[in-house]
């Protein structure tokens, strides 16, 4: 059977931030699906709910697994709640998992600033739709530049999201995880923080750290991105 890809979305965005690899694994013949979690994309008019976000990536994943092993990769958010659903109580049917910019613990004080931030923000007039801008402008190439704000952005769940990630028990959770896994991290992402520790609790997993890249690597260097979903799926193709 063939390998088949999950993708899950960071917060904010959807799954149209995924069409540069959509792009890639389809025409590397793989089939993949890219999830809206709730609150988010073709789903913004939906609560954010842990429960309703874990559902959302075991019912894809469950349905991709009828057909071959499954590779789940997750960016930011995305692959905080890939990292806990994988390595949750009950082992789920993931033959690999690639978690991008997602090496740093979603509470304490950290987490609050993030919250502040992103309040003040969203408090602008214009929902800080000209500064995501103009960041997206200076650090994405033109070929991805749209891809985030393409499905729009997911403000009203943003708060509730954040709040959500810090029940997460990812500790637990990446200590369970024994399955191939790579963390992938720009150099320059904020949300390297607990990356040690992360390496600590998984000694197996592969650390990639992509030079003068930041949080946003799946867009910023969608090449390198996808030529570390060839080695992941390579691997999973390997022990199937």
């Amino acid at each position: 059977m063939n390998e088949q890809v999950v993708l899950v979305h960071g917060i904010r965005t959807s799954a149209t931030m995924w069409r540069a690899q959509l792009a890639y694994l389809e025409e590397a013949g793989i089939p993949a699906t890219a999830v809206d979690l709730p609150g988010h994309g073709t789903r913004m008019d939906e609560d954010f709910t842990l429960h309703e976000a874990l559902h959302t990536i075991d019912a894809a994943v469950r349905s991709a697994a009828q057909q071959g092993p499954v590779l789940l990769v997750g960016h930011s958010m995305g692959g905080l709640l890939s990292l806990a659903y994988t390595g949750g109580e009950q082992t789920p049917p993931v033959a690999g998992l690639v978690a991008a910019s997602c090496s740093a613990l979603p509470r304490g004080a950290g987490l609050a600033a993030y919250r502040m931030l992103a309040g003040a923000v969203n408090r602008l007039p214009d929902h800080g739709d000209w500064i995501t801008e103009r960041i997206l402008d200076a650090t994405i190439p033109s070929e991805t530049r749209a891809d985030f704000g393409a499905g729009g952005y997911a403000l009203d769940a943003q708060d509730a999201a954040l709040r959500s990630l810090a029940a997460l028990d990812l500790t637990t959770a990446v200590a369970r995880i024994r399955i191939p896994l790579w963390f992938v991290n720009g150099q320059f992402d904020q949300l390297r923080t607990h990356e040690r520790l992360f390496r600590r609790l998984a000694p197996h997993a592969e650390l990639i750290v992509v030079p003068r890249t930041t949080h946003l690597v799946t867009a910023m260097r969608p090449r390198v991105f996808n030529a570390v979903l060839g080695l992941a799926l390579a691997t999973v193709r390997e022990r199937s």
